[in-house]
């Protein structure tokens, strides 16, 4: 083997004259007669360099046999390269490399696609291959950037003194709003390890250990439904402190994130991240996790729609529905063709019953349900909205919870058509003040909308039995661009708290025993209040290396059905292997 003296990412002019060895992978090659050009890859860079049959034909002879993605090795001369032919795009465009020595250790088949152009292929071709993406110029950038969002979260957390503690990936199963993958016991007849959703309940038992700040950057499972930007498997920065409030928590996760977007992409975020309450974030922009890089707000269209004639938003207002609207420019380019296709887009995906709408021509709302409204009333939506000419209201009548997702969603497709967001701007800001519980309409009770360790905030205990629904948690979100960076809370930490917190949800005490008692049982023993946050760094990654879906940032992903089409896994397992786990599988009569 040659022993490589660089890589094809290091040479420039001022190694001219020097001989050099280099390994790498064939990604592009030329033929011009008695020169031979290649591009030779590693993942540093590319390199050119040339067989010239005058200078050596015995190489010359053995390249001309050589495909795409082959692997050599090559010693050869530092050469300049014509002023004509400078590369300035690349580190190493200003030289080649004569090769006076060749070494082939291996031969590629011909690749199933592009390896130079990763959209030459559908994703799924590409995940089936994912080895061969991962040569693309555009993933290996990509696990670089993770390499040096790791590095830059471990460096500060170091900084910081947290300590890095690893917990358990075969765990008690304890509910967390998702499903648990399960783990069968070889050992333990009919009992399951589960995998973990997050290392929630260690994490806090590491504060009962006395370990005031813990992090971890980890794997967690979670078997549910997935989107461009979630796995079953996915990546947390899990951080954990004790003697803390809600405050010092804020400015350790900004902190953290100015770290990482400064060190990674070289980006200075501001000081302090603006903060929205749950309630105002809602009703605003229709979303806890609001894109604030652009300013269309949702607007309270109640007290106009009490004026008007249009008893389908009346009657709303009679069950105790919202009204809410957006204001959107370029009326003119919303045909009923692209009104329709919106009205679809958010009763498909967002219940919504329809959209209503009217135009502003010439100073006038007209067109849609304008002919519902008095022309004083339409006279005080322009001025009190400040809508201008050749602009549209969209509005969406329902319960409340309907309204504000089909509206967050609209407010986003809007912005998209309209080039309202700045693809260039970072917009963070926390989301705090959430509900501590929400109602279960299916189950006809109450639920965590964090976890049930999560703190209310001690201002609203007097409601916790009466008006559970208002009361307020110590809970918060830090949000980039539109997507959750991370989340966490005050917990709780004292056990008469906790067992009122499990009774609201509907807990026996048999299952909070069952479930969480090795953690009320450690909080006898002098638990200090603690709180603490995860980050989803895929997401992170995702963000930072400009992609829009966390399977570019993962190096060996699955799809959005949780499926691995490299691998083949979920797999069949032998009878011998189900026996030994004390198991069988029952086949469904459609199979």
């Amino acid at each position: 083997m040659i022993k490589r003296t660089h890589t094809c990412g290091d040479l420039c002019a001022k190694n001219i004259e020097e001989t050099v060895s280099l390994n790498g992978w064939i990604s592009k090659s030329r033929d011009l007669g008695g020169l031979h050009f290649i591009d030779l890859r590693d993942r540093y860079g590319k390199t050119q360099i040339v067989f010239n049959e005058d200078i050596n034909k015995e190489t010359f002879d053995r390249v001309k046999k050589l495909g795409l993605e082959d692997v050599i090795g090559i010693t050869g001369k530092v050469v300049s390269r014509p002023d004509d032919a400078v590369n300035k795009n690349i580190p190493t465009g200003e030289i080649d490399v004569e090769v006076t020595k060749l070494s082939i250790y291996n031969e590629s088949a011909p690749p199933p696609f592009d390896i130079n152009d990763r959209n030459s292929a559908s994703e799924d071709h590409r995940l089936k291959y994912r080895y061969l993406e991962l040569r693309t110029r555009e993933l290996q950038h990509n696990m670089l950037i993770r390499h040096k969002a790791a590095i830059a979260t471990r460096n500060f957390m170091n900084d910081q003194k947290f300590v890095e503690i690893e917990t358990p990936v075969l765990m008690k199963s304890t509910p967390e709003g998702a499903r648990d993958f399960l783990v069968p016991s070889r050992l333990h007849k009919g009992r399951f390890y589960a995998l973990p959703q997050s290392p929630q309940t260690y994490k806090q038992l590491l504060m009962v250990s006395g370990f005031d700040k813990y992090f971890q950057i980890v794997k967690c499972f979670r078997d549910e439904d997935f989107r461009a930007d979630r796995q079953p498997e996915f990546t947390q920065i899990d951080i954990e402190m004790s003697f803390v409030n809600q405050d010092d928590i804020i400015n350790l996760g900004t902190n953290l994130t100015r770290h990482i977007w400064r060190i990674v992409n070289d980006v200075d975020l501001p000081e302090e991240f603006p903060i929205l309450n749950y309630h105002d974030a809602i009703e605003r922009y229709g979303s806890d996790k609001p894109d604030i890089r652009f300013d269309m707000e949702l607007q309270e269209m109640a007290g106009f729609v009490e004026q008007s004639d249009f008893n389908a938003f009346k009657s709303v207002l009679e069950s105790g529905g919202r009204v809410k609207g957006l204001v959107c420019p370029n009326a003119s380019t919303y045909s009923r063709k692209v009104i329709d296709e919106l009205t679809d887009y958010l009763k498909k995906y967002y219940g919504a019953k329809g959209l209503a709408w009217m135009k502003c021509v010439d100073g006038k709302l007209d067109g849609g349900i304008g002919k519902f409204f008095p022309e004083s009333v339409k006279n005080d939506i322009i001025s009190q909205l400040s809508i201008e000419d050749d602009s549209v209201i969209f509005m969406v009548g329902d319960a409340a919870k309907t309204v504000f997702a089909a509206l967050g969603a609209l407010r986003i497709e809007l912005a998209k058509r309209e080039s309202l967001i700045d693809s260039n701007k970072w917009a963070p800001l926390w989301v705090v003040d959430f509900p501590l519980v929400e109602w279960n309409e299916d189950k006809n009770r109450w639920d965590a909308l964090h976890h049930p360790f999560t703190s209310p905030n001690l201002e609203d205990l007097d409601k916790l039995d009466s008006e559970p629904g208002t009361v307020r948690s110590f809970g918060y979100d830090v949000i980039m661009n539109g997507y959750e960076l991370g989340g966490g809370s005050i917990r709780i930490h004292n056990r008469d708290l906790q067992a009122r917190i499990f009774k609201l949800l509907g807990i026996s005490d048999e299952d909070a025993q069952e479930k969480f008692g090795f953690l009320m049982d450690a909080f006898k023993y002098g638990a200090p209040p603690h709180g603490g946050m995860a980050f989803g760094f895929d997401r992170i990654v995702m963000l930072l290396a400009g992609s829009n879906q966390i399977r570019d940032v993962i190096a060996f992903p699955k799809t959005t059905s949780a499926l691995s089409l490299m691998d083949n896994s979920p797999s069949l397992v032998s009878e011998e292997q189900l026996e030994e786990l004390h198991l069988e599988v029952i086949q469904d009569s459609e199979d």
